[in-house]
């Protein structure tokens, strides 16, 4: 299974309803395609997770709307065939070398397809990528 190196951002934003909603109506207006959005609570407010196609665009579009965007962070996206235990090769390599997972979201896409993302320590990210071949 290819897996891929991407980029992603986090944003904090109030835990009200429908700010969610204002950040991805405006990154559908402005034409940027997302890979992986996650929203959650965190402490008393939201974070808001983007792995956008185009890291640029998207930059833009957060400082139109004034939003404070992380730093550029490193995830491995992976996509494939639905297959029972489809995780298990990448996850297995990590584990065997070492790597710690610090948290993946894996969801079924349709089609008998599964998409994944995962992430390590930053410390890892160079180790991980070499030992998946990570594009």
């Amino acid at each position: 299974m290819p897996v891929h190196k991407v980029s992603y951002f986090t944003v904090a934003t109030p835990n009200t309803p429908g700010q969610g909603l204002r950040v991805l109506a405006a990154l559908r207006k402005a034409g940027v395609n997302l890979h992986a959005y996650s929203g959650f609570p965190s402490g008393a407010g939201a974070q808001l997770d983007f792995i956008p196609e185009n890291a640029a665009k998207f930059k833009a579009v957060a400082r139109k709307l004034k939003l404070k965007v992380s730093p550029r962070k490193i995830a491995f996206m992976l996509q494939g065939p639905d297959t029972v235990g489809a995780l298990t090769s990448t996850v297995s390599k990590l584990a065997k070398a070492r790597v710690n997972i610090t948290a993946m979201h894996a969801v079924v896409a349709g089609r008998r397809r599964y998409g994944a993302i995962f992430w390590v320590r930053k410390q890892s990210v160079g180790k991980a990528a070499r030992l998946l071949r990570a594009k």
